[in-house]
């Protein structure tokens, strides 16, 4: 299209050259190699790295700018600059706005990428700059050391130069004329030519014979061989003079050698290999050491440190009660060979598997120089009890009340009229043989107590104590009719034990002949001194029969309580006593916890004594299921592995772990414990005296099943108080739960009884029994079981001989009777004698034979016996000799059986 408005331009003409564009890029082609022989051409493009200050872009044309002829200068605004391609004929539009705008954003955002890649540039030169200087100084240090090197092997080949010529000298070759001599030795150097470079010092020189000058050289001798030996050395030639080589011929003429090509500057070598795809596209990259070769070199340069002897460590070792040597070495980080040599040095003789004791082993780590921290095996159980709670999380907790006293003096019947209940009517035989736990609401304050029933029998003294030690606040019960007994002093004795307050609880007072005087007097012989008297400890006369005064008891209970101040965390971990344990054939076992401390959940992980368990159900004194149990409340638990003992600590653990390294501990000392009484280890003298006169005793083996642990307890107590010197109850097995058919088995291996309090035998242990003739005895007053054991224990006694006196005869005259034989005719001094008695010969106060009374006759009738001073004829059974004036002592053996 022809602009028309233009009419002077010249029109639009194409030339005839086909246009094109150069490529950008240099291109070329490679093979590529693969596996198995395989390749294939390849076109690669090389794109050169544009540099900062190096010039003009390779592939941009070199373009020279002309000067412009000068122009006049104009009013206005100065010309616009000529087309660049004014010559071609073609008329250029101007630019617009927006183009404008556009080529001055993109000049800009060009200028922005220059600098960019300006600064990138000068970074990298920096990096390199910082590799090759690091580079520079391993390369000089290099260079020392080879420098050093070649130093001393040429000290070391003149040192060997002058040794050999020392000994041909010694040996008779110095005697030799001096042209049969080789030579050896290289003549000296003369001095250099005015120009020539000096020579390196520290470089051997070595020329051969008839050369005029001689140039150091940087090639290190090969060691060992003597000097001038080498291959030919061309001299360095002047600097206005071409290098030439001169080398001599097979024929000894010295002819020139052709001039080796030398450079100014030797560059870099280019690696030479295979041309891939990597080297082509990386042909420019610098290679950098490798992070291996950098560490064998470190290693080389540091070789020599490692002979050098290494820092002890010093350790803080762990010594158990007893360890290995070879633990205590790697402890230690010791060699065993080493414990092993100080404990030989020590008169000990020991393996690397031996076992060695805390002491021994303290001793030679801290000689080894280490520091030692003793730990004990019961250190699993540091931090599961008696943790200080923090005085702002604490809150008021409910009292703990044992009720103690005499049997028969009330002591549930008054707890039953507290909580409305009628537990004495399920009480075999009237008494209380188990150790119970309840709460009650106190009417007055609207706050809850707790109570614990014991038993006041005497086998439970055991149970006293327990309910002693988890109590706040002891109540006494006493009998206005009957007074301070027995166990009302062990209760007494048991609470001031414990350190608690006692509050005194005078029942029965409905009686007729009840006497509440009386018992506070009699209660001042034991100090136990009530308020009436001027004393401190409080005393209400209560009537659990008609419930008299019930309301004062309590109010005085929940007055101690609160002058006790009595607090605790109840957000901790749960703390508690086993007041009972039992093995419930439906539930299996069954632990009654007083929780002191903290809250118990269900599924927390609790340690009870040797058994562990995870909280599968709590129940409380009412039958309900709860899910939590606070401070001071009574709860059944469900969980445990087996029954633990009563009076076991419970805790909470914060993992299954810990319970296990807790129960395994306490399980292997229970077993020492038993081994130990078992096998009687040898003490002191007394009882070394004691084993023997029990060796010879008689046993009576018995087995025990109980319905609780207290009444298992109580039950051993009580037989365990029944033995003597004679005979002793042997306990083969005691447990809580019913009789099975593996104590049949096992009373059947001993021949031993089987004895079920409050149990019963299941069906096929009972079959078992009746067909094996095992007896089994059942109970449920534990009166009659200590009554019934005692009695077959007595049956195990030797019975006593007791002699009774008859009278004396004395022998008048000695009798020879055919077929009967010597017969002494006496006469009766006193008593009597009867035939089939015992006699004693006594002649001269020795008695002389002891036997029976054959024959007894008074004239010729037999006679049975025969009064005072009446004469009568006696015989011995097998014995004739008797003399006149022998005296015959009669007398009777009568058996006496005895008894516990």
């Amino acid at each position: 299209m022809v602009d028309t408005k233009t009419p002077g331009d010249k029109k639009l003409s194409v030339p005839s050259k086909t246009l094109s564009l150069k490529p950008r890029v240099e291109t070329g082609t490679v093979r590529q190699s693969f596996s198995h022989g395989r390749s294939k051409q390849v076109v690669v493009e090389k794109r050169g790295k544009r540099r900062i200050g190096d010039g003009p872009e390779p592939h941009a044309p070199e373009v020279t700018a002309k000067p412009a002829p000068a122009a006049p200068a104009a009013p206005s605004r100065p010309a616009p600059p000529p087309p660049r391609n004014a010559g071609s004929g073609v008329v250029l539009r101007t630019l617009t706005e927006d183009e404008r705008s556009a080529r001055a954003s993109a000049l800009a955002d060009a200028k922005l990428r220059e600098v960019e890649e300006r600064r990138q540039a000068e970074e990298e030169a920096q990096r390199r700059a910082v590799r090759e200087a690091a580079e520079r100084a391993e390369r000089e240090a290099a260079e020392a050391r080879r420098k050093a090197e070649e130093e001393r092997h040429r000290h070391e080949d003149e040192a060997k130069r002058k040794a050999e010529t020392e000994a041909k000298k010694r040996f008779g070759e110095g005697e030799q004329p001096a042209a049969a001599r080789p030579a050896t030795a290289a003549p000296s150097a003369p001095a250099p030519r005015p120009g020539a470079p000096a020579a390196r010092p520290g470089a051997p020189t070595t020329a051969r014979p008839g050369t005029t000058t001689a140039r150091p050289t940087a090639t290190a001798q090969r060691p060992g061989g003597p000097a001038g030996r080498g291959p030919a050395v061309a001299a360095e030639p002047d600097e206005d003079e071409a290098p030439r080589q001169i080398r001599r011929g097979p024929g000894g003429a010295m002819r020139p050698a052709a001039a080796p090509k030398t450079t100014h500057k030797p560059g870099p070598q280019k690696e030479r290999g295979r041309l891939t795809v990597v080297t082509a596209l990386n042909a420019d990259d610098v290679r950098e050491r490798s992070i291996a070769s950098f560490r064998r070199r470190t290693q080389r340069l540091k070789g020599h440190a490692s002979n050098e002897p290494k820092e002890k460590l010093i350790r803080e070792v762990t010594i158990p009660e007893a360890i290995t040597i070879q633990e205590l070495a790697n402890r230690m980080s010791e060699r065993a060979v080493d414990v092993i040599r100080m404990l030989m040095k020590q008169g000990a003789m020991h393996k690397i598997t031996d076992v060695i004791d805390a002491d021994t082993a303290q001793l030679i780590a801290e000689e080894l120089g280490h520091t030692v921290k003793r730990v004990a095996a019961s250190d699993v159980e540091e931090g599961l009890f008696d943790t200080v709670d923090d005085s702002t999380d604490t809150e008021t907790r409910s009292p703990v009340v044992t009720v103690m006293g005499h049997v028969d003096h009330g002591k549930t019947s008054l707890l039953d009229a507290l909580r409305h209940a009628n537990v004495v009517s399920g009480e075999a035989g009237g008494i209380t043989q188990h150790i119970g736990a309840y709460q009650v609401l106190s009417p007055e304050s609207g706050k809850k107590i707790t109570f614990i029933d014991t038993p006041g029998h005497a086998a439970f003294t055991a149970m006293r104590a327990r309910g002693a030690k988890v109590t706040d606040i002891v109540v006494l019960v006493v009998a206005a009719d009957d007074g301070v007994m027995p166990q009302t002093v062990e209760a007494i004795n048991h609470a001031k034990a414990a350190g608690v307050p006692i509050i005194v609880a005078i029942n029965k007072i409905d009686k007729p002949d009840a006497k509440p005087e009386r018992v506070r007097t009699e209660l001042l012989q034991h100090e136990v001194q009530v308020e009436s008297f001027g004393g401190e400890v409080v005393d209400v006369e209560v009537s659990a029969k008609n419930k008299t005064n019930l309301d004062k008891l309590l109010e005085m209970i929940a007055l101690q309580a609160e002058i006790l101040d009595l607090k605790t965390n109840s957000e901790r971990p749960a703390e508690g006593t086993v007041i009972e344990a039992k093995l419930d054939r439906g539930r299996g076992p069954v632990a009654t916890v007083l929780v002191q401390r903290g809250t118990l959940r269900v599924g927390d992980i609790i340690v009870a004594g040797a058994e562990m368990g995870r909280v599968r159900a709590l129940i409380s004194d009412q039958g309900e299921t709860v899910q939590e149990a606070g401070p001071s409340v009574p709860v059944e638990v469900l969980g445990f592995n087996g029954p633990p003992e009563a009076g076991d600590r419970l805790a909470v653990v914060e993992n299954e772990a810990r319970a296990r390294q807790v129960t395994s501990y306490r399980a292997h000392q229970k077993r020492e414990n038993a081994a130990a009484s078992i096998s009687g280890m040898r003490g002191s003298l007394e009882q070394m005296m004691s084993q023997l006169k029990t060796a010879g005793r008689k046993e009576f083996p018995l087995i025990v099943k109980a319905d609780v642990q207290g009444s298992l307890e109580a039950i051993l107590g009580s037989l365990e108080k029944l033995g003597t010197d004679e005979v002793a109850a042997r306990i083969l097995h005691a447990g809580v739960g019913g009789i099975s058919e593996s104590d049949v088995t096992l009373a059947e291996g001993f021949n031993a009884a089987i004895i079920g309090f409050s149990v019963r035998a299941n069906k096929e242990a009972a079959a078992a029994a009746k067909r094996n003739g095992i007896e089994i005895r059942y109970y449920n007053i534990i009166y009659d079981l200590v009554d019934d054991v005692k009695k077959a224990m007595s049956g195990l006694l030797a019975p006593t001989l007791r002699e009774t006196m008859l009278g004396n005869a004395e022998i008048l005259e000695i009798f020879n009777i055919s077929k009967v034989g010597k017969v002494a005719g006496c006469r009766v001094t006193d008593g009597t004698v009867e035939r089939g008695a015992n006699v004693r010969l006594i002649r001269d106060n020795v008695v002389v034979h002891e036997g029976k009374l054959s024959t007894l006759k008074r004239f010729k009738d037999e006679v049975k016996e025969v009064q005072s001073g009446q004469e009568c004829g006696m015989a011995f059974e097998n014995y004739h000799d008797m003399r006149a004036g022998d005296v015959i002592e009669c007398y009777r053996v009568e058996t006496i059986q005895r008894s516990l």
